[in-house]
């Protein structure tokens, strides 16, 4: 069981809202850091704080969503202490994890299925970081 911070724009709201029924199922807690709605907003406002838990060590995990997820894992990166993977299918996911360590990661609502978006949430909690094999300098990212 993992605490996951969840949170979106508006284009992501729908897509939020089955992921958040999806992890539960799973027995993962999940604290959701908004939109409330598919009315229009600014995603930072949303992204932030939810990078900002995960950083902080208040929740496990992270999942941005946004229309394309590029803007998103931009912002949650701007976050010290924060690897956000952009994911668009399985191995992307899996590898995020594998090479990366990536403590949250990113979707585009408007490029992937709710299907698909299960199976590349599911992929990325179930890898594993293979360490040194792919070792990441965190001394050297600012």
């Amino acid at each position: 069981m993992q605490k996951i911070a969840i949170g979106t724009d508006h284009a992501g709201y729908e897509l939020k809202e089955i992921l958040k029924r999806h992890l539960k199922e799973q027995g993962h807690v999940v604290v959701d850091f908004g939109t409330d709605s598919a009315e229009s907003v600014d995603y930072p406002d949303y992204i932030r704080p939810a990078a900002e838990s995960v950083a902080s060590g208040d929740n496990d995990l992270g999942i941005v969503l946004g229309g394309s997820g590029n803007g998103e894992a931009i912002v949650a990166n701007k976050v010290a202490g924060i690897r956000c993977g952009l994911c668009w299918n399985e191995p992307s996911a899996r590898l995020t994890k594998e090479h990366n360590n990536a403590n949250m990661i990113s979707i585009g609502a408007r490029m992937v299925t709710a299907e698909l978006a299960k199976i590349i949430v599911d992929t990325w909690l179930n890898a594993t970081y293979e360490g040194g094999r792919h070792q990441i300098r965190l001394d050297k990212i600012e």
